[in-house]
């Protein structure tokens, strides 16, 4: 079957697009819309009504040809094929309209969609902007502002929102073909003429004074040094100010900038890798699933309880076990009290949110967990703890379950040797608060089996996560190389940085979260305990800790207590700097031998990011990653590195191996060997003149 097909019945013109899956804007898609809509000029139909087959209407550009040489037609010749239409031209919308799908459906006269369907640009997650004047005829439907938020934002909204914002005509709620038909009758019985987005004109004098800079502004701390928003606010005001077809060449300038920038290939290579890091090198795509139909939790704090409402929201039933009922209903509270925050920011309803609710048991009794098909272990990390309730579930689970825990550091082995089935056993390492980060490190141990693997990996697909499959070792990956990240942080204050500087310098970068703020988000005493049961060796270096140390002996605790590194207002969380902070880290330094001294901002950021790099080439040489971009996935949506950098192993693709290495000998020469080896890996790679991305090409 081709992919574009023409039916007329009677005056109404049907197009339909068969590109399965997503109908992705190929060169055949577009060459075909080209080709029906010119044929239909000279035919008897009165309408032109453009469908799609399969799931979705046109989800978005075909990404595989963006690194391709172009094929005419181009997206924003067919484009004006449609508008330039003497016919009007119906884009009849369900599934997805997205990125170019929906400026073709922009570029029609009229829209109708299904009640269901969903509208966007998401252009802007690809570090890129519409192409195809989307960004010129948006704001003409929707309004300045709205277009600003919505194009920028990149989020797709629903059908209703869509009709109310104008970008939507007519909402069906059933049959759409039919309901398109209907809707194209009407328009011809009324003698509706093409309706041309482009002949819309804004009036400057209805746009706020400082609109556009505000809005710049509101974008630099939302997505600070991000080229691709702030090149959107300047095509939308374009539109304001300029003839479309001028609107329309400062669009396509804007957008061949961002194309080529390193941002948008940082971004498109997450994109990809985000979906490389769901297969596992050397397991058969016939690995068999085992049916997961309902869920065993073992704690009910704040972890488990966002665990078991990612099951929850994918209709899995979920049993929460506790030490007792008091301790049960403190985490259901918990778990309502998260929803209730779903229900305000609008993602859920009432009723949702009760069937979700109703599909948490909490429970107190291993007995309980007899049936069920998986058990998740989300206690504290003591690893006796654990083992002793590992023993439990294999006692009680039936044969076949399998058995996880969430632990973020402990050694997957251990743990599954206190159970009589290992194969069982794996690592499901979420992130916190695990209802609303996107990893999950599936860890595999020695002896867990295919079929483990090949379901967890499936199972993070059904509850919404990002899985990156590691293996074991102390911290698995994320957090093996949180350590060096945060003990060059620390070594920086104590030989002279701030706490304000370090976190300005990551932040400034992209990270979410400078190191600083995170220790005090997590709270400084959880790292203080941990050190408690350690032998001075196993704790290493003092000065990596001991101003911790120093705060939390004095009460400063982090945000909970209202004072870490830095005060916070009880209200608003607000942070401050704190003069007696200063006055410890200068004690500390004075106490340690260490003149402090000014350290660059520079110097700040390669030691922080360069340790990273480091320690990911010796987790790629030890096999706990099966790849570079897997590394790149995890720090991205797990520890808030910043996407359009690409995550540490692109970055330094990007920046340069043989820089990176000369920087790390540097470092080396300064700081001592104990910090600062090379990699041998680092090593090879940058003798030879190679990146990252060579070396995972030649493991293939």
């Amino acid at each position: 079957m081709s992919t574009v097909n023409y039916e007329l019945i009677g005056d109404i013109g049907v197009i339909r697009l068969n590109n399965p899956p997503v109908n992705a804007l190929s060169h055949g898609l577009r060459e075909g819309i080209w080709g029906e809509i010119k044929s239909a000029q000279e035919d008897a139909s009165q309408a032109l009504v453009l469908i799609c087959e399969g799931r979705t209407f046109i989800a978005g550009a075909d990404i595989t040809e963006f690194s391709k040489p172009p094929q005419a037609p181009a997206l924003s010749e067919v484009i004006t094929e449609i508008e330039n239409s003497r016919k009007p031209v119906i884009a009849a919308i369900h599934g997805t309209a997205l990125g170019g799908g929906f400026e073709v459906a922009l570029a029609c006269h009229y829209r109708c969609a299904l009640a269901s369907a969903k509208v966007g640009l998401p252009e802007v997650k690809l570090g890129l902007l519409p192409g195809a004047g989307g960004t010129q005829r948006t704001p003409r439907l929707a309004g300045v502002a709205a277009a600003l938020e919505m194009i920028t934002k990149g989020a797709p909204i629903p059908a209703a929102k869509a009709k109310s914002m104008k970008l939507i005509d007519h909402v069906v709620d059933d049959d759409l073909f039919e309901g398109a038909l209907a809707f194209a009758r009407e328009l011809i019985d009324q003698k509706a003429p093409p309706r041309r987005v482009r002949d819309i004109t804004i009036d400057p004098a209805s746009i706020p004074e400082g609109l556009f800079e505000d809005f710049r502004q509101r974008l630099e701390k939302r997505a600070p040094g991000q080229l691709a928003p702030q090149n959107i606010v300047s095509c939308v005001e374009a539109a304001v100010k300029l003839p479309f077809d001028k609107g329309l060449a400062k669009e396509l300038d804007l957008f061949i900038e961002c194309l080529l920038s390193s941002q948008s290939a940082a971004l498109r290579y997450m994109f990809f890798a985000e979906r490389r890091a769901t297969k596992v090198q050397g397991l058969s795509k016939d690995t068999p699933i085992r049916e997961i139909n309902s869920i065993g939790i073992i704690g009910g704090g704040t972890m488990g309880g966002g665990i078991a409402m990612n099951f929850a929201n994918a209709g899995i039933p979920v049993k929460l076990l506790d030490i007792d009922q008091a301790a049960v209903e403190r985490g259901r509270a918990v778990i309502d009290k998260n929803y209730n925050i779903s229900m305000k920011k609008g993602k859920i309803t009432e009723p949702q949110k009760a069937h979700c609710l109703s599909l948490i048991q909490g429970i107190t009794d291993y007995t309980d967990l007899v049936e069920v098909d998986l058990v998740i272990e989300a206690v504290f990390e003591n690893v006796t703890l654990k083992k002793e309730i590992f023993s439990k579930l294999d006692q009680y689970c039936k044969p076949g379950t399998i058995l996880a825990t969430n632990t973020s550091y402990q050694d997957i082995d251990q743990i599954a040797a206190a159970t009589s089935r290992p194969e069982d056993v794996i690592g499901l390492h979420f992130f916190s608060p695990a209802n609303v980060m996107k990893l999950l490190e599936v860890v595999r141990g020695s002896k867990s089996a295919d079929d483990v693997i090949a379901t967890a990996m499936r199972l993070a697909k059904t509850i919404k996560k990002v899985p990156v499959l590691a293996g074991n070792c102390y911290g698995f990956i994320g957090n093996r190389m949180l350590r060096p990240y945060a003990r060059e942080a620390q070594l920086c204050l104590i030989e002279g940085a701030t706490p304000e500087q370090i976190d300005t310098v990551m932040q400034s970068w992209g990270m979410a979260m400078g190191p600083i703020a995170v220790g005090d988000l997590a709270g400084l005493d959880i790292g203080h305990k941990a050190r408690e049961g350690l032998s001075e060796a196993e704790k290493g270096d003092p000065k990596t800790y001991c101003i911790a140390d120093a705060l939390v002996e004095m009460g400063h605790l982090g945000q909970k207590s209202g004072a870490g590194y830095y005060r916070y207002d009880p209200e608003t969380r607000a942070r401050t700097s704190d003069p007696e902070v200063q006055a410890i880290i200068e004690a500390q330094a004075k106490a340690h031998g260490i003149e402090r001294r000014e350290i660059s901002d520079k110097e700040i950021l390669n030691r922080l990011t360069f340790s990273l790099i480091n320690e990911g080439a010796r987790i790629l040489e030890d096999g706990i990653a099966q790849r570079p971009s897997d590394i790149d996935v995890v720090y991205v949506y797990g520890y808030g590195f910043p996407p359009h950098r690409g995550g540490p192993m692109f970055y330094a693709d990007s920046i340069g191996l043989k820089k990176i290495y000369d920087t790390i000998c540097t470092f080396r020469d300064l700081h001592g060997e104990a910090n600062w080896t090379p990699a041998p890996l680092l090593v090879q790679l940058a003798k030879e003149g190679k990146t990252f991305t060579d070396w995972a090409d030649d493991q293939r």
